[in-house]
């Protein structure tokens, strides 16, 4: 899994190429950065909390983690509780036979533990199974129609298709096996606290000098950490025995099968856990900051004047200046509203006022609609006035084209200010926002509209 800062930028990323709208402007966040010190990743991850700044975005990707770790935790407390009613049935009889038990215990957990490490070196490269990333799609945890929630949900499953997230699935199977070791533990322990057992073997191929063997060695690994392990008198003693034996004999064997399930059992496989883990910390996704997404941010952030001497700056884009036709006018206002009535005197000062009609603000879809309408059956000229708070985002520049591809007469702009109609926005003043950013943005205006041939009236001052 990527990490959560990771995980929040690579949502935002998604988000804002379908071009969601976030709380705060991303424009705005990505230009204020622009000053700001740290390294790249610092930084993208600075503007994804800046532009997801209500938390919304962050709320779902927490939501989703949260209830994939809690299907994990209740899987292990099950797994746990099977463990130990498993054992705790195995042990109802007061004589217990010691290997049968033993091969209970760890005989088929062995043969998989052994089974993960061959496939394992077999297949070092192997991605993650396909069924795995379908069995914990997230889509099954989260229910939503909204972008946030889809986006949420296809950045999990690509992350589920990462190569390492076989060493994940490889440490959440341990963590069950775990769990059931535990579980059988515990029960042991609890069983050999509260009853008193025998313990006795039987074989009708194997003499009492090789089951002498076999327990020794048997015994060697739990002896070195402190377990006790029976003598050769005890095991012998041991076999087909059918009532109560001698409690330092059964404390002796008590003890083998502890260690036995601690030290072949629980520590290999807490071994193999602390490894799968290890390699998915190695093998974790990471944040790709050559998509070229990032890169068109970084290389904004990396722009600085050179010495005159070695590099000459190409001019900056000027819009074209307006041609005022002499037919009839729209006027209308993008998003903000004007301090002025009649703010479109200024620009038009040899028309009529008759001869202008004002449609108002436009600000949602409806008003679109209502004005491309209005534009398919009417030849008039627009003019279409944009305030010093409007960023030229691909959402207004999408506005911008609709209005000039249905506008007959074309299309015409002009640029105004909080308290005063002005040529630019480096001459309008706002109380929250430093000239120098009103120029930047000023400029910004410029170069959208010489792109697309848009006039730009110019005002008398």
């Amino acid at each position: 899994m990527l990490l959560p800062q990771d995980q929040l930028t690579e949502l935002v990323r998604a988000l804002e190429t379908d071009q969601h709208v976030f709380a705060t402007d991303p424009l705005l966040i990505t230009e204020k950065l622009q000053g700001e010190d740290g390294t790249p990743i610092q930084k993208l991850h600075r503007r994804a909390s800046r532009i997801d700044s209500n938390g919304a975005l962050a709320r779902v990707l927490g939501k989703i983690d949260g209830r994939i770790k809690g299907i994990m935790i209740v899987m292990s407390v099950v797994w746990c509780i099977s463990g130990f009613l498993g054992l705790f049935t195995l042990l109802q009889s007061n004589v217990v036979n010691f290997f049968y038990v033993l091969v209970c215990l760890l005989g088929f957990h062995t043969i998989m533990l052994g089974g993960w490490l061959v496939m394992t070196l077999v297949n070092r490269d192997q991605q993650s199974p396909s069924w795995f990333a379908s069995f914990v799609s997230p889509s099954y945890l989260i229910r939503g129609k909204d972008d946030v929630t889809k986006a949420a949900v296809d950045l999990y499953e690509r992350q589920l298709q990462h190569s390492g997230m076989r060493w994940y699935l490889g440490r959440f199977s341990h963590q069950l096996w775990l769990a059931t070791l535990t579980g059988m533990l515990l029960a042991i322990i609890f069983l050999l606290v509260v009853r008193q057992y025998s313990f006795s073997w039987e074989s009708t191929l194997l003499s009492d000098q090789a089951l002498v063997s076999l327990t020794q060695v048997l015994g060697w690994l739990p002896s070195m950490v402190g377990f006790g392990v029976p003598d050769s008198t005890a095991i012998a003693q041991s076999r087909l025995v059918t009532e109560a034996m001698p409690l330092s004999v059964a404390r002796q064997w008590a003890g083998l099968l502890i260690g036995s399930l601690l030290m072949y059992g629980i520590v290999p496989r807490a071994i193999a856990w602390a490894f799968c883990a290890l390699m998915f910390r190695r093998k974790k996704m990471r944040l790709d900051i050559k998509q070229p997404y990032y890169q068109k941010i970084l290389n904004f952030w990396q722009r600085h004047v050179v010495d005159a001497d070695d590099f000459t700056e190409a001019p900056a884009p000027i819009a074209p200046k307006a041609t005022v036709s002499a037919g009839k006018k729209l006027v209308a206002l993008l998003e903000y509203p004007a301090d002025q009535d009649k703010w479109w005197q200024s620009g038009l000062d040899n028309t009529l006022e008759g001869d202008v009609e004002n449609f108002g603000i436009l600000d949602d879809r409806d008003d679109m609609a209502r004005l491309k309408t209005y534009l398919d059956s009417h030849s008039v000229q627009v003019l279409l006035g944009i305030h010093s708070k409007a960023l030229p985002d691909r959402g207004t520049l999408r506005k911008l084209d609709q209005i000039a591809a249905h506008a007959k007469d074309g299309l015409i702009v002009q640029l105004i200010g909080n308290n005063s109609v002005s040529t630019g926005l480096t001459d309008a003043r706002t109380d929250d926002e430093p000239s120098d950013k009103q120029a930047v943005r000023y400029q910004q205006w410029q170069t959208a509209l010489s792109a697309r041939k848009i006039g730009l009236v110019e005002i008398d001052t």
